[in-house]
């Protein structure tokens, strides 16, 4: 069984120590979180070790892999604390809120052939993952462009917002990973609007948008058109199209059941769109885990690695760059 700590006991965290506990060939070694509390509630309910520091989850010989789920600014520093202990690692999107500290760790754990897998986990989604299978099938022919619709169904707390790192790094950061994974290719020019329509007192306070739209383009031209909004009234509205020479897969949005309701006056879904990203997601999150525990009993690169983080979040400072400057920005100006 492979062992596996978790670092962090928010929501994702305990989330995804609950899914680790459930795993048939995984074991929850143990958690911890900066606020004890938390650790302790989630220890004392899965009946795992409470550690009373990072260090000491790095440091135990009964701790194999390490889940890292605490807080942005932590996860390059833990990230390379788990490279020296000789630990694979499963770590939260972003990397960090700043390439160049991204480009620092990069150098720092260079030469290391530890498996490092980012929690991009719309790449598991069965209907997301299906499109890119579709592709990669010739089942639409040549592929021209990617549609991806991703929208919250609310404003996050105003604290959540202010130390998010803005709309890019934090929410269109998934979409650029998802764009890379459908087109198959990298990105080279962005060109990315944004407006202020949800909460525009809020956003002109933190110099950030609510409401975006961005423009990727390959360098064969294939083009992928991402459109963004804090607010949709209707639920959490995940969509993923892709376009081509000889027709076209779409990932629709999940529900909690698919019944139709027929009346005199109305005729469609019966149950609205789900309204959580743990909810919406809940078999990614599994299959995440899956592929995890799969790149290490395997001795293969995981997949979604320390460079896919990267490159997303060059897509999202090239965004923010193009939104500033009102024009389209080359990825290649970014390194």
């Amino acid at each position: 069984m492979l062992k596996i700590a978790v670092l962090g006991c928010g929501r994702i965290g305990r989330m995804h120590a609950e899914n680790i506990h459930a795993h048939p060939r995984a074991e929850l070694a143990g958690v911890f979180d900066v606020f004890a509390p938390a650790a302790s509630e989630v220890s004392q309910k899965l009946g795992v070790t409470n550690f009373a520091s990072a260090e000491d989850v790095f440091a135990s010989e009964n701790v194999d892999a390490v889940l890292i789920a605490t807080s942005t600014p932590t996860h390059a520093d833990f990230i390379e604390q788990a490279v020296a202990a000789g630990k694979p690692i499963l770590c939260e999107k972003p990397i960090d809120l700043s390439l160049d500290r991204v480009n620092v760790c990069a150098r720092n754990i260079s030469g290391s052939e530890l498996p490092i897998m980012l929690g991009f986990v719309r790449r598991f989604d069965p209907g997301h993952r299906a499109v890119r299978l579709a592709i990669e099938a010739g089942q639409i022919g040549d592929l021209h462009q990617v549609v991806i619709t991703s929208r919250d169904p609310g404003m996050a707390p105003d604290a959540y917002m202010e130390a998010s790192g803005g709309i890019f790094r934090d929410m269109t950061i998934h979409d650029f990973d998802m764009a890379r994974f459908i087109l198959g290719e990298e990105v080279t020019e962005v060109f990315a609007t944004g407006s202020r329509l949800v909460n525009p007192a809020l956003m002109e306070r933190l110099n950030d948008w609510d409401t975006v739209s961005v423009v990727l383009t390959t360098a064969s031209g294939k083009q992928c058109i991402i459109n963004n909004s804090r607010k949709a009234t209707y639920g959490y509205d995940q969509r993923v199209e892709a376009f081509g020479s000889e027709g076209m897969a779409v990932s629709e949005n999940r529900r909690p059941h698919m019944t139709t309701l027929h009346r005199g006056d109305f005729t469609g879904q019966g149950a609205p769109l789900l309204n959580f990203f743990i909810d919406r997601y809940a078999e990614a999150f599994a299959a995440e885990i899956d592929a995890f525990v799969d790149t290490i009993e395997n001795r293969v690169a995981p997949d979604v690695g320390f460079e896919d983080g990267r490159q997303a979040l060059v897509l999202a400072e090239a965004a923010l760059k193009s939104v500033i400057e009102c024009r389209p920005v080359k990825t290649s100006e970014l390194g």
